[in-house]
């Protein structure tokens, strides 16, 4: 699997609007970005997900504004070909293919694993001091960060993008889990991908985290570093089918409210209407939900 690759790229050749950056990248490409200081590295990934554009239009918008990092960056945008498929950034994978970010790990069998592997492969060659992977959360809420240690190095990456880390003990496949071997990574989710508002953080923390002398060191913010442990993830099980109405669908598994999305922050106090099961399920039937000691 190769990429593309560019260094320092001409801002005037890149394209004078997103999707003409789109139709310059083309395929998945990596571009490297000369820093004041040539001793030190980091990287910056994005677009792992073709429908989550807020690090892209970040790193377009940093390639158009001529500033310089403080140290090397090795900015890798791998799903460039899904991103592309029309309308664009409507599609998390091109049709058919995995999801990436559950191919960061063997085998790597197919073209979303050889990606996957040509990725870890560019990180492990280029030996960064810190990765920072950019996602959108596919509904509207506030931006936040996973990691899947507790380590002091997180807070610092968080920090130039959110005040809300989560540490995960799941263990799915994803880029962010390379820190056990090699360098902090930290996985910011920037809030919705078709908020204005969400474009704007991924701008900001990214200016913040190129321009930084130092991005590993505590930094004393105002307002603290809120650190959730040992997240719950519901699913579905497989082939479970879902609805979204506001009245229940016989014919579906599970219908969910049109507004569910507005409960991704906060408390969901005991008894809020989330949606409804068909009547002949149940929820051990529909839903997993496995804690940290992998009880269901």
């Amino acid at each position: 699997m190769e990429f593309k690759r560019y260094i320092d790229p001409d801002p005037s050749v890149i394209g004078d609007n997103i999707d003409e950056f789109l139709d310059y990248l083309a395929s998945p490409t990596i571009i490297q970005l000369t820093g004041s200081d040539n001793s030190r590295r980091r990287a910056f990934v994005t677009l792992l997900h073709g429908n989550e554009p807020s690090g892209l239009y970040a790193l377009y918008r940093w390639l158009k504004s001529g500033l310089r990092p403080a140290v090397n960056i090795l900015c890798i945008i791998p799903s460039v070909k899904a991103a592309k498929l029309l309308p664009l950034f409507s599609n998390r994978v091109v049709p058919g293919n995995r999801d990436l970010n559950r191919c960061f790990k063997p085998p790597y069998f197919d073209e979303p694993g050889r990606l996957a592997q040509a990725i870890l492969v560019a990180l492990q060659q280029y030996n960064p001091e810190a990765v920072i992977d950019m996602h959108n959360t596919s509904g509207s809420g506030p931006a936040f960060a996973v990691a899947p240690h507790n380590i002091e190095q997180n807070e610092p990456l968080t920090s130039f993008f959110c005040q809300r880390l989560i540490i995960t003990h799941l263990r799915l496949g994803s880029l962010m889990e390379i820190s056990e071997h090699q360098c902090p990574t930290v996985t910011i989710e920037c809030g919705g991908r078709l908020d204005n508002e969400s474009h704007e953080l991924a701008w900001e923390g990214l200016k913040q985290y190129f321009l930084a002398k130092q991005v590993l060191k505590k930094i004393d913010f105002d307002i603290p570093l809120e650190t959730l442990f040992n997240p719950v993830r519901l699913e579905l099980k497989k082939n479970c089918s879902v609805s979204y109405a506001s009245w229940i669908t016989p014919s579906k598994h599970v219908t969910l409210l049109p507004s569910v999305e507005q409960l991704n922050s906060g408390v969901t106090r005991k008894g809020t209407l989330i949606g409804w099961l068909a009547s002949d399920s149940d929820l051990a039937e529909v839903f997993l939900a496995k804690n940290s000691q992998n009880e269901d």
